[in-house]
């Protein structure tokens, strides 16, 4: 069973979120530097980090291209977060897209349902 990550990596992924938005701005890429970056989960040993990107306006076309434009920025991204943050290692980047919200707004409409009947 997987442990609830600890303060260290909770402070890493709070720093994460706003070194990777920063170097996003950064980048001569259009695609990439108009992205919001929803939330970061560090994985133990900071080997790992799940990076969430909002997906609210995006065609599942243009989540597509987004993915391969961050694909081949992920070491660039990688190395402005090493530089900024001092860092020894940086974590490995997996890219993808938020669906928390639609969930959330799905599951407030079934209860809107059931609260009718």
């Amino acid at each position: 069973m997987a442990k609830a990550p600890g303060l260290k990596e909770k402070r890493a992924a709070s720093l994460l979120r706003e070194l990777i938005s920063e170097a996003l701005g950064t980048l001569d890429d259009e695609v990439l530097r108009g992205l919001t970056i929803t939330d970061v989960d560090v994985k133990r040993g900071m080997y790992d980090a799940d990076v969430y990107i909002d997906e609210s306006i995006y065609s599942p076309e243009e989540k597509k291209e987004i993915l391969n434009h961050l694909k081949r920025a992920s070491k660039v991204l990688q190395g402005y977060c090493l530089e900024s943050s001092g860092w020894f290692k940086c974590p490995k980047f997996h890219f993808k897209f938020d669906d928390r919200l639609q969930k959330q707004q799905k599951i407030e409409e079934l209860f809107e349902k059931i609260k009718e009947k």
